[in-house]
């Protein structure tokens, strides 16, 4: 057989965005995440613990949980991006963990009700996290060969529209099959097919091998249609010893590169925050509006398809106007409903009263979703560009081993702040207060990224 055609490469890639989104999607969002908090909240409350600590303190666990992983995130991803980069070789990485990722999704459904293991499922969750956001690294850095410094920003809003696609439908599926309500049935009214014990949340908890399965499949075109350049690197101990050496110097280099550290640095607040908002929006929904697992799929349901439709039309904002000003728009928008998800419980919404089964609450939520949907793929997109144009080409996985540092190196921030703010005031509404901060910061430091970055006028590739 011939080698894969170079559209086809570029489906081969996209294909990693369709693969991995149902992880975000389902387990960290929508399904799964809301799924550990109602656990975790119905076995304090039964260890006699009041509701309002109770769902504080599962809100604080999760944070915790997300804490210990995205540290150990922030540690190892520079250094296996430098290594990468001297080995000449990303594919036996990505291969690696993509594995963990299998094992950690389908691991989750040991998160069985009654006496809920909660540390053994925040370990598979972890494990599952790391695979997912090693790979991305990897695959991220296969981006420049893709295309032109112009036609970049548009491949990579496809690869996140075209990933949203996947996320909705693997959402449906779950929602109309699996996942059960309080009463045992799924969206559609009917039971958990397969025979799973609705009382048992076997339905709910397929979701973590329904990720894994989703993945393993999705992800044999990119195996079969991208192909790296052959690049005779170094062997695997000496990319270590000269990876630890280049990563030593780069992290020294970075001060005197104003532009590129200020990105860093500027992407590690707001992007922490943004996924604060998604990791625990589902949780704030289930504690202040009372809403079932299957209400906060539809929500994720909603949130996804306008991620998808305004994200392949911010594919065309990037290639036009360069991916600072949209950014600092996303931001702007994210920081505006944020404030007024503040104002949303069950009583009042925009701190006006409102009758306590009025479904205006829920209304304001849905459409707060929405608009959260619709830039978050936009600013993940664009993000992923700008760091394309700030990174030096040679070293293009160490860059995005850096981005990756620089979204993990806070992200215990998010949570750890949530976490803390939530055990202290003991509500779920003042504990997302930090994500406002987080986002400004992002928001004011972006006021030192040059929009071409070190390689102005230069092509990613010919």
């Amino acid at each position: 057989m011939g080698a894969p055609s170079h559209k086809k490469r570029i489906w081969g890639w996209m294909m990693y965005d369709w693969a991995t989104q149902p992880f975000h999607t389902l387990i960290i969002s929508f399904i799964f995440g809301p799924y550990f908090a109602e656990q975790v909240i119905a076995y304090l409350s039964a260890g006699g613990m009041e509701t309002l600590e109770a769902k504080a303190r599962a809100q604080s666990i999760w944070g915790y949980g997300l804490t210990v992983t995205g540290l150990l995130i922030a540690v190892s991803a520079p250094l296996l991006g430098s290594i990468a980069d001297e080995s000449g070789s990303r594919m036996p990485w990505i291969k690696l963990f993509s594995a963990l990722y299998v094992i950690g999704a389908a691991g989750l459904w040991l998160a069985a009700p009654g006496d809920f293991p909660t540390v053994l499922v925040l370990i598979f969750f972890g494990l599952g996290l790391i695979g997912v956001e090693f790979t991305t690294i990897f695959t991220n850095a296969l981006l420049p060969a893709l295309g032109t410094r112009a036609e970049i920003g548009k491949i990579s809003g496809d690869g996140w529209a075209w990933g949203y696609v996947g996320g909705i439908i693997s959402l449906v599926i779950m929602l109309l099959l699996f996942a059960e309500n309080a009463t045992g049935v799924t969206l559609l009214g009917i039971p958990p097919l397969f025979g799973f014990d609705p009382e048992m949340r076997e339905g709910t908890r397929f979701v973590g091998p329904f990720v894994a399965l989703w993945f393993g499949i999705s992800m044999i075109p990119f195996f079969l249609w991208v192909k790296e350049p052959k690049i005779k690197g170094l062997s695997l101990t000496d990319a270590v010893s000269k990876g630890i050496r280049d990563l030593g110097r780069t992290l020294a280099s970075l001060p005197s590169r104003k532009s590129l550290f200020s990105y860093l640095i500027s992407s590690m607040f707001y992007r922490d925050a943004l996924n604060g908002v998604f990791t625990f929006g589902g949780i704030y929904a289930l504690g202040a509006l009372n809403w079932s697992v299957v209400d906060i799929g539809v929500f994720g349901i909603l949130a996804a398809l306008t991620g998808a439709i305004f994200t392949y039309f911010g594919g065309f904002a990037d290639q036009k106007f360069g991916p600072k000003p949209v950014i600092v728009f996303c931001i702007l928008v994210l920081v505006s409903t944020c404030l007024v998800i503040l104002t949303i419980t069950r009583d009042s919404v925009l701190f006006m009263a409102v009758d306590a089964t009025s479904k205006l609450p829920d209304v304001a939520f849905y459409i707060c979703g929405a608009v959260l949907g619709a830039v978050a793929g936009v600013i993940q997109s664009a993000s992923r560009t700008m760091m394309v144009r700030q990174a030096d080409p040679d070293r293009m996985t160490e860059a995005f081993g850096l981005y990756a540092l620089s979204g993990k190196a806070t992200s215990f921030l998010a949570p750890g702040l949530i976490a803390v703010m939530s055990d202290f005031t003991g509500s779920q509404r003042l504990g997302i207060m930090p994500l406002i901060g987080l986002f400004l910061l992002g928001l004011v430091l972006l006021a030192w990224v040059h929009p071409e970055g070190t390689q102005e006028g230069t092509k990613v590739s010919e």
